[in-house]
């Protein structure tokens, strides 16, 4: 697999394992390292302090860990991406609004990254004395992400190779030069941006990669190993996600200042910083445009892939204009109840009604709607909204949102089967 076209080819079909599991863990590793993660670090510590921002953020990476587990190892045993493993659950149909819905939020997360693209350009031009335009810079960032997505997953891959080390080293010596400066404060800010609970927090973070979960199996198709699936999520969100936010949380509880572009400037790190923090940006939005031609390419698949790339970017800059930066944690709570229901249908089905079935065979005669999923999804979601202030069953909505959809959708199955007429005996031979 080289590049965006030529991945259609395995996009509707099993496709061949053929990377190694720390490849893909060095690529899911730097979704959560960057300006979004940084900031949304920073937002559970001030509101939160740093014992519990930490704690959510652990939390946080379990629940990741887990989720990635269960469709990294789907993927790998079907060698399906996320679109046709959602197509059998949901029907084709089914599928249709459930891809576009996932295309939707691919293309909003990709504005959201964009618009913090933008910012960190503003404040290198500000730094120098040069005319900043963040809407230039935004409408820059899509383009090198466009390209890239274009390029293929091996630019991403080298791409990730070279920044994730980097981008580390860079988080944690902000840390050192805050407390350096401003010494070491644990306590939670008395006026946070954003007031949140523990669990507001803990989905939070959970929100911010459930995408990135929900669609692994893009990913971890090409792992030659289910066991290689599992090391590689052990070596991303458990490892990289609780370092980010804590590396996140210490400057900012000791300044007072979420925005890491902020705190390079005034801390005197240098311009330079602020390009390689924003070039992460590039690698998560290449992949969001990436995850999105394949859902598209699903429910439209006479279009070419190139022309959902650009129309992807195209959209998602048009977001970032429009200011969903303004809905960070929002949208990230969103996204925690959103998305995990789809998440947890088709890797129930695929460890009982499709366990035994080829993959292959198993995407072909589908029906046009499968209720029983549509329903767990859509009730799941409606349920955990009408009763998110008064009910909570784990206290954070995200886990809340899963676990109703996966005993909904089961019971629905049962239920199915009960009312189900069965097939009449063949009659015995006459004598």
């Amino acid at each position: 697999m080289t590049t965006a076209a030529s991945s259609d080819e395995y996009a509707h079909s099993p496709v061949i394992g053929q990377m190694a599991g720390w490849r893909v863990a060095l690529i899911v590793a730097s979704f959560s390292i960057g300006i979004p993660d940084f900031f949304n670090g920073a937002q559970n510590a001030l509101a939160l302090g740093l014992p519990a921002a930490v704690a959510a953020a652990l939390l946080a990476s379990l629940i990741l860990f887990l989720g990635c587990c269960f469709t990294a190892v789907v993927s790998v045993r079907t060698r399906l991406s996320t679109y046709p493993l959602v197509q059998r659950s949901f029907g084709r149909h089914g599928a249709a609004l459930i891809n576009t819905v996932i295309a939707l939020i691919h293309f909003a997360a990709f504005g959201m990254n964009a618009s913090f693209f933008g910012e960190a350009l503003v404040s290198a031009a500000q730094i120098n004395g040069v005319p900043a335009n963040w809407a230039a810079f935004v409408i820059l960032g899509a383009v090198l992400a466009a390209s890239a997505t274009l390029v293929g997953i091996r630019a991403l891959e080298w791409l990730a190779l070279l920044i994730v080390p980097v981008l580390g080293l860079i988080f944690v010596a902000i840390a050192v030069v805050a407390i350096q400066s401003h010494g070491l404060v644990i306590a939670p800010s008395p006026n946070p941006p954003t007031p949140m609970t523990f669990g507001v927090a803990t989905s939070a973070v959970v929100g911010a990669y459930m995408l990135a979960v929900a669609t692994m199996p893009d990913l971890s198709r090409f792992v030659r190993t289910p066991r290689g699936a599992i090391v590689s999520m052990a070596l991303s969100f458990p490892i990289a996600t609780p370092l980010m936010m804590t590396a996140a949380a210490l400057p900012a509880l000791a300044t007072g200042e979420p925005s890491v572009n902020k705190l390079i400037v005034s801390l005197g790190l240098g311009t330079p910083l602020l390009f390689v923090v924003a070039l992460p940006m590039i690698i998560v939005n290449a992949l969001n445009l990436y995850s999105s031609t394949l859902a598209l390419g699903t429910t439209l698949p006479r279009g070419r892939p190139w022309m959902f790339t650009v129309a992807g970017a195209t959209i998602g800059t048009g977001i970032a204009l429009a200011g969903i930066i303004n809905y960070f944690i929002p949208f990230l709570v969103f996204l925690s109840l959103i998305i995990p229901p789809i998440a947890a249908i088709y890797v129930i089905d695929s460890f009982t009604l499709f366990r035994s079935t080829d993959p292959a065979q198993s995407i072909r005669n589908l029906p046009a709607v499968r209720w029983e999923a549509i329903a767990a999804w859509l009730g799941s979601l409606a349920i955990v909204l009408a009763l998110r202030e008064s009910v909570t069953l784990t206290t954070v909505p995200a886990l809340d949102a899963t676990i109703v959809a996966a005993i909904g959708y089961v019971g629905l199955l049962k239920l199915r089967d009960r009312f189900r007429q069965p097939e009449p005996a063949p009659s015995a031979a006459q004598p």
